[in-house]
């Protein structure tokens, strides 16, 4: 098998590290099959690709798309590093408000599955990172929100306390003023 899953802290949350082929002239990967990821229960279907570029100290997030246009996402950096987060919000849950984290880097090529019902962010560790993640539904601004990055009820333990945050990122309420359609439903 390529890829090893790991179920987090959060339970419905996956870290996932693919098989790597190195060698004289480089390394092969696969990044995503499938068929692979159905049998360890990850049966989304993706169906868009983001790319996004931050310097050291970029905090992007908390972001999430509200029902019906949830997002799932598979999040990994191709270059440098980067801090992943992803916050439980499906009301009714036992993990309704914790956080996990991981690095993620061009160095351990680790993937992070985030399902819908979490809102997610990263901030930039290296001095450039390049990062791509797949959604399962396309963008929709209509659907758009998100959670205020230092929210201390959820308290996040970010690598810095002095993130460079865009003006929406800066507005973002907090948790308990977020609105939001998730309901957990059980496993």
């Amino acid at each position: 098998m390529p890829f090893s899953f790991k179920r987090l802290d959060i339970y419905d949350v996956i870290l996932i590290e693919p098989r790597v082929f190195r060698d004289e002239r480089g390394f092969f990967m696969e990044s995503y099959k499938h068929s692979e990821f159905a049998a360890f229960g990850i049966k989304e279907r993706f169906v868009q690709d983001n790319h996004s570029r931050s310097r050291r100290g970029v905090l992007r997030g908390l972001h999430y798309q509200n029902p019906p246009r949830a997002q799932g996402k598979l999040v990994r950096a191709v270059s440098g590093e980067i801090f992943d987060v992803a916050v439980d919000i499906r009301r009714g849950s036992p993990t309704y408000g914790r956080w996990v984290g991981v690095n993620l880097s061009e160095e351990n090529m680790r993937m992070l599955y985030i399902p819908p019902g979490f809102a997610h962010g990263f901030m930039t560790l290296s001095d450039v990172a390049d990062v791509m993640y797949k959604t399962t539904d396309e963008y929709s601004p209509e659907h758009e929100a998100g959670i205020i990055w230092n929210d201390p009820g959820i308290g996040i333990e970010w690598p810095a306390s002095r993130p460079v945050l865009s003006p929406r990122d800066a507005k973002w309420p907090g948790l308990r003023d977020a609105v939001n359609g998730f309901v957990y439903e059980g496993r």
